[in-house]
């Protein structure tokens, strides 16, 4: 493209996010968030926009000694700054803990102006920062406070996401593949190269992020993939075996389908007390401010969730042809219901002990944020307690503070979460560039 039309397409970028802007009013949110948490939430009269609303807050990092609120009971501080998009965590056996620093590979064909709308309002956020297409890993420094030391893990990786430790292998989840690569316990960096796996659905890549979760014997993989489109907008052959989980046997590389209709399931984890797969899923935009919500739900194998025919069980979207209600009818409605627009992308069941104990064997949430609703939704790390192995209550707030009070600038976003070998919960924050530690408050 050269240089005057870039120009226009910035003039019509800008002029279109003004009135954009503007006329954010028409999507203001009617709906109290509270009222769509749980089994069965509301769900008003669908609205239909052509470039929806939209309302993001300015990306502004967290300055001086400002951090995230949390709740009564406990306390946050900063283990590491200076990352470049810290997208997700994982503990290893030693007590390290590997950053994946990664954003979307960028590679997406621009079909429609409001893609390039959304993309200028994103970027203002920060959440569209450049990604380190790397893994660091955190050592705690015994017997000191501060910032944990920081090593160079591994590197030259393609938008990863997921990892998972299986005896002496790490496999990490790039966009495209699943790596893996031989790891001996306390290394700082990895000295063997990789291979291959298995390759990932990769056409366009409107969702990049690949969940990862391996299964508690360590033969299977179960790998989240996003859809690639908001309702099959680039077509059906672009959604092969995408808007689903899939299982990869650890031996031969070889998979299937676990479970689809699941627009963007972005975390997967076992639920403690039953064992089974739990996920969360980014659900489509575009129909208001208050639908459709993103959910916490249980995954069944074979189980078909309705994207993009239905949402939340059996609430038909008119917009997708042509109409499937052989697959409506079968779709499973989720089990719980976290309200619209809030982007889960981060899955935690808390098993230990550092926290209060009414935290224990729930599931924390943290919610990126929305784009395209006012009032903001999400922007949090937010509990839902579990009983009997299924969601209880309403999802409670616990650590807040990510926007300015008037909803203007964004200090950061919460992305992946961890338990740390001494039970506290880590938050990667996308936006801040910073690891978040939250343990009880021994005040």
């Amino acid at each position: 493209m050269n240089k005057n039309k870039q120009g226009l397409w910035s003039l019509l970028g800008i002029v279109v996010v003004s009135s954009l802007m503007l006329s954010s009013c028409d999507n203001k949110a009617v709906v109290n968030p509270s009222e769509q948490m749980g089994p069965n939430p509301l769900l008003p009269k669908a609205q239909n926009f052509l470039v929806p609303p939209m309302q993001v807050p300015d990306g502004v990092g967290w300055k001086g000694d400002k951090t995230p609120k949390v709740v009564s009971g406990l306390s946050i501080e900063k283990i590491a700054s200076g990352l470049l998009h810290p997208r997700q965590i994982y503990v290893l056996p030693n007590k390290d803990v590997l950053v994946v620093e990664s954003n979307g590979p960028g590679t997406e064909p621009v079909t429609t102006p409001k893609q390039i709308i959304a993309g200028i309002i994103k970027n203002r956020s920060g959440k569209g920062g450049k990604g380190g297409n790397r893994i660091t890993l955190l050592r705690k420094k015994e017997g000191t406070a501060g910032e944990w030391e920081k090593h160079i893990f591994l590197e030259n990786l393609h938008s990863p996401f997921g990892v998972q430790l299986i005896g002496d292998t790490l496999y990490v989840a790039n966009t495209d593949n699943i790596m893996k690569y031989h790891y001996t316990l306390g290394e700082t960096k990895l000295s063997a190269s990789g291979t291959e796996l298995a390759d990932l659905p990769n056409t366009i890549n409107h969702h990049w992020t690949k969940a990862l979760l391996a299964s508690p014997d360590g033969k299977k993989l179960y790998v989240g993939i996003g859809s690639n489109s908001n309702i099959t907008e680039n077509g059906l052959a672009v959604e092969y075996r995408r808007a689903a989980v899939l299982e990869v046997d650890t031996a031969s590389g070889a998979s299937r389908v676990y479970a689809s209709g699941l627009r963007n399931p972005t975390g997967l984890q076992w639920e403690p007390q039953t064992g089974k797969l739990w996920a969360i899923v980014n659900e489509r935009d575009e129909m208001g401010a208050d639908l459709v919500p993103d959910y916490l739900t249980s995954i069944q194998d074979k189980g078909f969730y309705g994207w993009p025919y239905s949402y939340f069980g059996q609430h038909v979207d008119q917009r997708v042809m042509p109409q499937r209600p052989d697959l409506v009818e079968k779709s499973i409605k989720p089990d719980y219901a976290l309200s619209s627009h809030v982007a889960p992308l981060g899955l935690l069941f808390y098993s230990g002990n550092n926290l209060p104990e009414k935290y224990r064997g729930g599931a924390f949430i943290s919610e990126h944020g929305s784009w395209d609703r006012s009032p903001l939704s999400g922007y949090k790390v937010s509990y839902v307690a579990f009983e009997h192995g299924k969601p209880t209550g309403t999802s409670q707030p616990v650590v807040t503070g990510f926007t300015s009070d008037d909803e203007k600038d964004l200090y950061g976003a919460p992305v992946g979460l961890a338990q740390d070998a001494e039970g506290a919960l880590l938050i990667a924050d996308d936006v801040g560039n910073v690891i978040w530690r939250v343990t009880r408050d021994k005040h």
